[in-house]
Order: C-alpha cells, then structure tokens, then sequence
C-alpha cells in the first residue's frame, strides 16, 4: 500500500531544529478516542527498529496482526542510512524515516499501530508514538520497556494494576502491569487514542508475555533484516 502522509516528515540538521519541529507538530496531535476501541475486528500493527552502529545502519519492521487473534496477517521491513544522531528525545528523528517506509509496505493500512516507545511521555509531549499519528494520521500509542525521566510509584503485583506515571502534577502515562509479578511496561496515549483506550489495548495484545505481540514480533523481524542487510 501506499502510505499518505498529513505532514511531511524532515529531517532536521540540528538538535535545536528538532525541538523546534516536534513543538510545531505537537498541536495536531489528538486523544479523543477516534481510533479502534479494544477489542474490535481489524489489524493492528507494531513497528520497531534495531540498529548496527559499525555501518550505520537502522533496519524497521511492521508487523500486522489480527486484533482479536494476534495471528500475523502482515509484515514489512525496510533498511536505510541513520538519518540523525542520537539524541535523547530526539529519538523519532533516527527512526521514522526507516519506520515510515516499512508501514508503506504492509498490504493495507492498520487501524492502529503500536510503537516501542513514548507518546504524549516525552518532556516535549511529542514521541516516537505521537510523531508518527500525526504525520498518517493513524492512531497509535506508546509502549516503553523502560521510563523516561517521569517518576511513578510501583503499581500492584496482579495483571492490569497500573500507577500513573507524572510529570510534575501531570498524568503523561502509566506503569502498567500486564502479568502478575512481572515489571510493569510503560504506556501512554500517542494520537487519537486515549490513555485508558492506551492501557486496554496494552493488556489485549499482551496476553501471555510482558510485551505485546506486536512489539514482540516487529522486535524479531528488525533484528533478523538488520543481519540480513
């Protein structure tokens, strides 16, 4: 398929032109719940990258999934130069360019994608997750292994226990549990979804391991095209 844009992607020659991209962009981003509630038919799709520093390289994959089964439907992969350093909160920068080709290889448009990574969580309010929503205008969200800068409280030990993760007096996500004893991962809303809407869709596609299955397979499928580069 081909994958139309609502705004260009650039990629900026500074830090400071970043920053300044992310704050223009960030005032399209929604989380009014148009997108798929959880649980209904469709496709849902993970994206994730894996990199090779010796070359230069970063290597994306999206990997389609039915919403209700988790059975893979679809998957893409692309590989391509790193377009920007590495800069904390600056991250979307090295990865869209690989991961918006690999969506635009997928045979059809997912109704939600599902990035290893940050949505409105990020001191600008604008990751990896909200990045990406805004220029397809497809709903996404954000699930991270790990925090960013936030701070949160440990939620309960059972599956579905969450605490919110705060930015000064601000809810920007959650530490979500999504099996019992396991560490929480960390979500938040990234467009047009919102932070329970976020949540639900987590615990959904996460039914027998700590990440969901879309993380879970885009994660092998980078790896395995990054080597086979």
């Amino acid at each position: 398929m081909s994958l139309p844009l609502r705004h260009p992607h650039t990629t900026p020659a500074t830090a400071a032109e970043a920053e300044a991209i992310q704050l223009g962009l960030r005032r399209h981003t929604v989380l009014d719940g148009s997108g798929p509630a959880p649980g209904a038919p469709g496709t849902v799709a993970g994206v994730d990258v894996a990199y090779d520093d010796g070359r230069d390289l970063v290597a994306a994959a999206a990997v389609a999934l039915d919403a209700v089964t988790l059975e893979v439907v679809d998957r893409a992969t692309a590989v391509g130069p790193v377009a920007f350093p590495y800069v904390p909160g600056l991250l979307a920068f090295r990865e869209l360019p690989a991961v918006l080709d690999a969506l635009g290889r997928l045979r059809r448009t997912p109704d939600l994608v599902v990035c290893d990574g940050y949505g409105i969580a990020h001191p600008r309010r604008f990751g990896l997750a909200s990045h990406l929503g805004v220029l397809t205008g497809l709903p996404t969200i954000g699930v991270a292994k790990n925090p960013f800068t936030f701070r949160h409280q440990p939620p309960a030990p059972h599956r579905g226990a969450f605490t919110p993760l705060l930015d000064g007096d601000t809810e920007v996500g959650r530490a979500l549990r999504t099996r019992d004893g396991v560490k929480p991962v960390f979500v938040s809303p990234g467009h047009r979804v919102t932070l329970d809407g976020a949540c639900a869709h987590a615990l959904d596609l996460a039914t027998h391991y700590r990440l969901p299955e879309t993380t879970r397979q885009a994660d092998r499928l980078c790896r395995q095209a990054l080597s086979a580069a």
